[in-house]
């Protein structure tokens, strides 16, 4: 899992963008297109190299119920793991 005050950004040729074939949110990268659900895309929106995991926690809980740190923390690392972000810290 990835820590609460690691910094996350898309890699370098990743894009988030809407798709209204599939009328999702979606990750474009080299490898592939990740659909997302709309708490997904909200973390991927924050993940511009500023706001840290739990930063990110903080703002979606004010948006979303049930938004917990490590759910965050979880889904940074998964998204890490898919070579779509990455982090400092």
């Amino acid at each position: 899992m990835t820590g609460f005050d690691a910094v996350p950004r898309l890699r370098r040729g990743v894009k988030a963008a809407f798709d209204e074939t599939r009328d999702s949110h979606v990750v474009l990268f080299p490898e592939g297109v990740l659909v997302l659900n709309e708490t997904a895309a909200a973390v991927v929106s924050l993940c511009d190299g500023r706001t840290s995991v739990e930063g990110i926690a903080l703002k979606l809980a004010e948006r979303f119920d049930g938004v917990e740190a490590d759910d965050v923390a979880e889904l940074v690392a998964r998204l890490v793991a898919r070579r779509v972000v990455d982090v400092d810290g």
